[in-house]
């Protein structure tokens, strides 16, 4: 460890700022008894003996206390700012040239739209690990304008991309406030308990149905669950690019959704078929034989559309509630 600040001060400051030094240590058996008595008096007072018998020797200790700071003190470092992302054309499946270079900021929602099979993954893929020509489409990713440090494609904490799929299931018995604390205090964040709070009245923004914060998260509707998730993606989440598959059938309010992500100066890649969703983006890429056949700008005649296709939409919405209620379609 770099930092001698934590071995040099009083353990009880320490401990106060660096809770998880306290978890790390009671793991092993040890009793800590914060003081004034800096974190190396405490690591030189401890008998070999008593360390033996606890079945780990002083320099695994200290050298697994080295790297369990080293980690934690990465996890809070705060994460480069990428101001833009730019993909650089490659080729298609018939060794096509793509011919592009496209720059992405945060703040706009990119539509991703094909066929079963065109290629949308791949792209996704290229993208999520900061391709350098070295993928079967040979295309490049830079940020920031530039050849990205290693650390965006090997480090485990500097992830590019936060990803919601369409299919998603719990797998921990935990409520919903639980599940979303623990990432919170995973992120070591300094104050949980507003973060959770902000999500969960989030989520249920989002959601069609209202759960409560002690509900179990494998007991939440598919909705639901994607509303906690996009929420937790939008305010927790440090990965700059949101990445979402097929929002139009999440359940949920997809506006509101994009806004909130759009709002936190996430860059946002939507593959959908939705047209409602294609045309709320600021840009469509069509993919076809696996390349970037073609980047359609959302015109003013599209937007005007917009407004008609969500009145619709509105209407089907509407329907479909009379169905959940009980309710006839005589009258529509």
């Amino acid at each position: 460890m770099k930092d001698t600040t934590l071995f040099q001060q009083p353990l009880i400051e320490t401990l106060i700022d660096h809770p998880y030094i306290e978890d790390f240590l009671t793991s092993f058996g040890l009793i800590v008894k914060p003081g004034e008595e800096s974190l190396a008096a405490y690591l030189d007072s401890l008998d070999p003996d008593t360390l033996e018998d606890l079945g780990i020797a002083e320099e695994q200790l200290r050298q697994s206390l080295d790297d369990f700071l080293t980690g934690m003190m990465a996890m809070s470092d705060p994460m480069e700012k990428v101001e833009s992302l730019t993909i650089i054309g490659g080729h298609n499946k018939s060794g096509h040239p793509e011919n592009l270079e496209l720059i992405l900021k945060p703040g706009e929602i990119i539509c991703i739209v094909g066929p079963t099979g065109s290629g949308k993954s791949r792209l996704l893929a290229d993208i999520e690990w900061v391709a350098q020509g070295d993928t079967p489409t040979k295309r490049k990713i830079l940020i920031n304008g530039q050849v990205p440090d290693s650390k965006w494609r090997f480090s485990t904490e500097y992830k590019l991309v936060a990803q919601l799929s369409q299919n998603m299931n719990f797998v921990m018995d935990l409520s919903a406030d639980e599940f979303i604390r623990m990432h919170a205090e995973s992120r070591l964040v300094t104050n949980p308990e507003e973060i959770v709070t902000q999500i969960l009245q989030q989520a249920n923004e989002l959601a069609g149905e209202q759960f409560a914060p002690d509900t179990p998260v494998t007991s939440l509707s598919g909705g639901q669950s994607r509303a906690l998730m996009i929420a937790d993606m939008a305010i927790l989440s440090k990965s700059p690019i949101a990445l979402i598959d097929e929002i139009e059938n999440a359940g949920i309010d997809r506006k509101k959704a994009l806004d909130l992500l759009v709002q936190e100066e996430k860059i946002i890649l939507m593959a959908t078929h939705d047209p409602i969703l294609a045309l709320m983006g600021d840009r469509r890429l069509v993919i076809k034989n696996g390349g970037i056949d073609k980047i359609i700008e959302s015109s003013q005649a599209e937007r005007k559309n917009l407004v008609t296709l969500e009145k619709l939409d509105n209407k089907l919405l509407a329907l479909r509630n009379r169905i959940r209620t009980g309710d006839t379609l005589e009258n529509i």
